[in-house]
């Protein structure tokens, strides 16, 4: 418990800053209350805040405290600079989601498919179909490559629930680094078939390339959205 403890304290005020017990551009309780109320050090405090501003949540202001800066969004919000499952951002949304997979095949990478997705020549590739319903709407369709020798054994009923969990929980990978790239494109007639685009004719595409702790691309996805519903939003400070 006690190493793990400031992630159930960044949980904690995590949900409370999410339902309001902490308002937006209100500060956070004091350092002192709450390490009272958490009965743990000040340091283990100062992790869970620093977990709070990494997320976006709050912003330590010098000589004020800890202001909130978290604003709830109609929209499910996407993370651009973190690395997350679909699964677990549909869980910060709090929302609910489900996976069909409507095409799984095992390939191997040619000339065309290398340049579409960084792989050699040669690579032996899983290569799925999958819409994404959230909130009983089919909203994604996701076009993912994942290398058979880092992705062992994957199978459909593992990609409808989630691969990165698969990945981390079962084959003990580490999941280190993704490179992605947001374009808006003009629907096709796989998204017409099977998205609910409600009018829309056109998509935001992020398309993405992971690598493992040893360096080895392993993944290439083109993750395709209907517009209306998702904000994909990043964070930065400036540094002087």
């Amino acid at each position: 418990m006690p190493g793990a403890k400031y992630n159930v304290i960044y949980d904690s005020l995590k949900e409370k800053i999410e339902e309001a017990v902490y308002a937006y551009a209100n500060m956070l309780p004091s350092e002192h209350q709450l390490v009272e109320e958490y009965d743990c050090s000040r340091n283990t405090i100062r992790r869970a805040i620093r977990q709070l501003a990494d997320a976006g949540y709050v912003q330590s202001i010098h000589g004020k405290g800890v202001q909130i800066i978290y604003q709830k969004q109609e929209q499910a919000e996407f993370l651009l600079s973190g690395i997350e499952s679909l699964k677990e951002a549909v869980a910060r949304n709090k929302q609910e989601y489900t996976t069909k997979v409507i095409c799984f095949a095992e390939l191997t990478v040619d000339e065309r498919m290398e340049q579409r997705t960084s792989f050699p020549v040669g690579t032996e590739i899983y290569y799925l179909q999958r819409v994404r319903y959230i909130e009983g709407e089919a909203l994604i369709i996701d076009h993912n490559y994942f290398r058979r020798d880092v992705v062992k054994d994957l199978t459909p009923e593992i990609a409808e629930k989630s691969v990165y969990e698969y990945m981390e929980q079962v084959l003990g990978e580490t999941i280190v680094t993704t490179k992605r790239k947001l374009t808006v494109e003009k629907m096709t007639e796989l998204d017409t078939k099977y998205l609910d685009m409600k009018g829309y004719n056109c998509l935001a595409v992020v398309s993405s390339h992971t690598f493992n702790a040893d360096g080895v691309l392993f993944e290439y996805t083109q993750s395709r959205h209907r517009p209306d519903r998702f904000v994909f939003f990043d964070q930065a400070q400036r540094i002087k």
